[in-house]
């Protein structure tokens, strides 16, 4: 089973908000997740996010493979594998 790190799209139309979760790669974007580490916030000025560090070192030390999108912002809160 491969895992991803990656984002799951909430809020309203033309308003998205996500959060960072744990999936098995071949489920659904919005789908079912096995943890969820944190959230991102691309509406705000400048772009907000939170991400529990200790849960994400440990599921990238299991081999969980993060997306473009969440290695930037791993890079950005200073996580590193």
């Amino acid at each position: 089973m491969a895992v991803k790190i990656r984002l799951r799209r909430m809020g309203q139309k033309k308003a998205p908000f996500y959060r960072i979760v744990v999936a098995d790669s071949r489920s659904p974007r919005d789908g079912k997740c096995i943890a969820e580490i944190g959230t991102y916030n691309p509406n705000t000025d400048p772009s907000e996010f939170k991400v529990d560090a200790e849960l994400a070192k440990e599921w990238l030390a299991n081999g969980a493979q993060p997306t473009e999108v969440v290695a930037k912002i791993f890079k950005a809160a200073g996580i590193e594998k």
